[in-house]
C-alpha cells in the first residue's frame, strides 16, 4: 500500500462522486484499440549495477549522430555547438533559476531574455519577439490562434509543404477550437502549389514554410500580397534557424508573424527535445502575442533594468483574457541560443550559413551522378529532396547497415501518402566532411547497383 494508499472502499467512493461505475469508465475516451488489454509484463527488480549494465547495453545498440556520416534533418539538425555554451548554461544561477516568476529579483534572467528577443527580432526581420515558446510546431499552432483573434476569422490555409508535425499540431488545436483548416496537398520540391487560389475573404491566415519541408526556398512576397489584399495574415515558418544567415528574412518579404525552431543554434539534437520555439510579429499585433515579453527600463536610481512587460498566459491573468495557456518559456534552451548567437555574431552566422549551403550544393552535385537518383529542388539551403529507385525507407535501412545515416524517408512523416515513398530528405551541415559525402555516395551506389 506504500504507492497505492487508497483502499478499495475509498476508490469506490471517489468513483461514485464523479459518476463513474468503475475504473474502466475513466478510460472510455481512449479508443479500445489504443488501450493495453492488461498489465505490462515487466521484469523483476534488479540491483543498481545490474540496471546500469542493462541500460548501457541497450544504449550501445544505438548509432549516435556523431558515430557515422550523418545526413538526417527534417526539422532537427546537427550543428557544432561551442563547448562554452554548455559550460555557461550549467552555471547554477542559470541551470536552476531560469523562469522569472518573481521578475523584480530576476534581473539576470530578464536581461538574457531581453537579449534573446532582440536577436530573434533581428533574425526574423520583425519588430517584436517574445521570450520563446516550446518548439517550432507549438509556436506555429499559437500563431494560427493569434491570427484568428486578430482577424476575427477562423479559417487557416496551410501550405502542403509545411512540416507534417507542424501541420498536425495546427489541426489538433483547430479541431479543439472548432476552427477550419485547409491543408493543401504537398507540392513536391521543384514543383509549385496554387496556394493563392485558396486564399479568400474568409481566410484568417496563410501558413507557409521556407525553406519548406522538402528544402525548397519559397518566395513569400506574392503570398503576402494576396493575403493582405483580403485582410488575412501571412505566418512564415522556419525549421532551420541557421538559414536566417543567408535567406532573406520573412519580415522583409511581408510576413506578419514569424515562427521558427531554434534548435540549430546552441541546442543539440537531444533525441527530439527539449527545443526552443521562436515567435516574432509586428509591433501593432503585440497585445495578441502569446507568451512572455521582457522590456527594458530604468530603476529608481536611473540604472538600466529589465521588467516583465507582458505576460498573457492564463496563470497570470483572467483566463478569458489570456492569449495562450503556455506554461513557461524554454528558458535554458533560449539561453543556449542566446549565448551561441552572441559567440557567432552577425558575421559568424553568415559564414556558418554559407558553409552549410556550400556543403549541401556539393553533396547534391555528387548525388546527381548516382544512377537512378534525382535531385528535385530548384533552390535549397542545406537540405534537399531526392527521388530514389524503389522505397526510400528500405534504402535508408540498407545504408544504415552500411554505416551511413542517409536522411529521412518522407514516408516516415507522411505515411498516408504512399506516392511519396520514393522521396528522401537529405541534410548537410558544417559537420559533414568530404569523407562523409564520399562515403554516402559510395554506399548509395553500391546498394542501388
Amino acid at each position: 500500500m506504500r504507492y497505492l494508499p487508497l483502499t478499495a472502499v475509498e476508490r469506490q467512493d471517489m468513483l461514485a462522486k464523479i459518476g463513474a461505475a468503475s475504473m474502466d469508465d475513466l478510460f472510455l475516451g481512449i479508443p479500445a484499440d489504443k488501450r493495453l488489454p492488461g498489465l505490462m509484463e515487466l521484469p523483476a527488480g534488479r540491483g543498481e549495477w545490474d540496471v546500469e549494465r542493462l541500460l548501457n547495453g541497450l544504449s550501445a545498440q544505438n548509432k549516435a549522430a556523431g558515430d557515422v556520416p550523418f545526413f538526417v534533418g527534417a526539422g532537427a539538425y546537427r550543428h557544432h555547438i561551442p563547448a562554452s555554451v554548455d559550460h555557461l548554461i550549467q552555471r547554477s544561477e542559470f541551470l536552476t533559476s531560469y523562469t522569472p516568476y518573481q521578475p523584480e529579483i530576476a534581473q539576470g534572467t530578464l536581461h538574457y531574455l531581453f537579449e534573446f528577443q532582440t536577436q530573434v527580432a533581428l533574425l526574423t526581420g520583425m519588430e517584436v519577439a517574445n521570450a520563446s515558446m516550446y518548439d517550432g510546431s507549438t509556436a506555429t499552432g499559437e500563431a494560427v490562434l493569434m491570427a484568428h483573434r486578430l482577424t476575427r476569422r477562423a479559417r487557416a490555409v496551410l501550405s502542403g509543404t509545411l512540416h507534417p508535425h507542424y501541420r498536425t499540431v495546427v489541426e489538433t488545436l483547430s479541431r479543439m477550437a472548432g476552427d477550419d483548416v485547409e491543408a493543401m496537398v504537398p507540392a513536391i520540391a521543384g514543383s509549385s502549389e496554387d496556394i493563392l487560389a485558396a486564399i479568400d475573404a474568409d481566410t484568417s491566415c496563410v501558413v507557409v514554410q521556407s525553406p519548406s519541408f522538402y528544402g525548397e526556398i519559397i518566395d513569400l512576397r506574392p503570398i503576402a500580397a494576396k493575403a493582405h489584399s483580403v485582410g488575412a495574415l501571412l505566418i512564415a515558418v522556419v525549421s532551420e534557424a541557421v538559414s536566417f544567415g543567408l535567406v532573406e528574412s520573412p519580415g522583409a518579404l511581408g510576413a506578419d508573424i514569424v515562427v521558427a525552431e531554434g534548435q540549430s543554434i546552441g541546442n543539440s539534437l537531444n533525441f527530439g527535445g527539449p527545443y526552443v520555439g521562436l515567435f516574432a510579429t509586428r509591433q501593432k499585433f503585440v497585445r495578441q502575442m502569446p507568451g512572455r515579453l521582457c522590456g527594458e527600463t530604468v530603476d529608481a536610481d536611473g540604472r538600466r533594468s529589465f521588467v516583465l512587460t507582458l505576460s498573457t498566459r492564463e496563470q497570470h491573468i483572467r483566463r478569458d483574457k489570456a492569449t495562450s495557456n503556455i506554461c513557461t518559456n524554454s528558458g535554458l534552451c533560449c539561453l543556449a541560443f542566446t549565448i551561441h548567437m552572441a559567440l557567432l555574431g552577425e558575421t559568424g552566422l553568415k559564414r556558418l550559413a554559407h558553409l552549410n549551403h556550400a556543403h549541401a550544393v556539393r553533396l547534391a552535385d555528387m548525388l546527381r551522378d548516382v544512377k537512378g537518383v534525382e535531385v528535385l529542388n530548384h533552390s535549397f539551403f542545406n537540405e534537399f529532396t531526392l527521388r530514389v529507385p524503389g522505397d526510400a525507407a528500405t534504402l535508408v535501412e540498407a545504408l544504415a547497415q552500411a554505416g551511413v545515416l542517409a536522411g529521412v524517408p518522407v514516408s516516415r512523416l507522411e505515411p498516408e501518402r504512399p506516392h511519396l515513398k520514393d522521396l528522401l530528405l537529405v541534410a548537410s551541415s558544417e559537420m559533414n566532411s568530404d569523407d562523409d559525402r564520399h562515403r554516402l555516395v559510395a554506399a548509395m551506389k553500391k546498394v542501388l547497383a
